[in-house]
């Protein structure tokens, strides 16, 4: 898919009745009260992810979204909370509407509140996060932010194994490569399975990071 190919593909906006804060997208399922924790290694840091789905539902551009309570702690300090705000149109696709994101010292301060963004603010778009029935090849912009979020993916697998110290998965995951241009020398690959959701990221290139689900339950 070429650049401008990839751009109409994010401008094919379905009006804002058309999307729900009920997300049911098999490879991104978001469901209140489900919950993941994530373990791994942050640059050399020890890293523990929890991932909520809350019951709180905002309006953001006009679309209903999930909200998602995300939290970063780095040898056992809280490091990074972000609030991510999901919709998904009828056809099944996950749009990425926008985050609230802290970054904190040691003490538990906010220090910077860089990467947040909401679609209709300043300029910024929402952007495809998980299509209905990903093909390989595919490529979408998650974020359009220009300067400060603009995250895009790229699917390369449909059949990929991945083991998690949650449970191992033979050829069942989705394998996509993440990137911005933002961050030029940085590439990360996830790994999602169907009816659960993410369940790896590593980096692929540049700093050395990973977070492997180890627990995941539904309410």
């Amino acid at each position: 898919m070429t650049a401008l190919a990839l751009v109409l593909t994010a401008l094919a906006l379905p009006a804002p009745g058309g999307f729900s804060a009920r997300v049911t997208n098999p490879y991104f399922p978001l469901r209140p009260g489900m919950r993941w924790v994530y373990r791994g290694v942050d640059e050399g840091k020890r890293q523990r992810n929890v991932v909520d789905v809350t019951d709180r539902v905002v309006v953001v551009a006009g679309a209903p979204c999930a909200v998602i309570h995300d939290r970063v702690f780095l040898d056992g300090h809280l490091a990074e909370e972000t609030l991510d705000y999901y919709s998904q149109d009828a056809r099944g696709t996950v749009w990425y509407f926008g985050e609230d994101t802290h970054t904190l010292d040691s003490h538990g301060r906010v220090i910077s509140t860089e990467g947040s963004w909401r679609a209709g603010v300043d300029g910024a778009r929402q952007g495809i996060y998980m299509p209905p029935h990903p093909r390989v090849g595919q490529r979408f912009q998650q974020e359009h932010y220009p300067g400060h979020a603009e995250d895009r993916f790229k699917v390369l697998g449909r059949h990929a194994s991945v083991q998690t110290p949650f449970r191992d998965f033979r050829r069942r995951a989705l394998l996509t490569e993440e990137w911005t241009p933002l961050e030029p020398g940085v590439r990360d690959r996830k790994w999602y399975v169907r009816g659960i959701g993410q369940v790896r990221e590593a980096s692929a290139k540049g700093p050395r990071e990973r977070a492997d689900l180890v627990s995941f339950q539904r309410r």
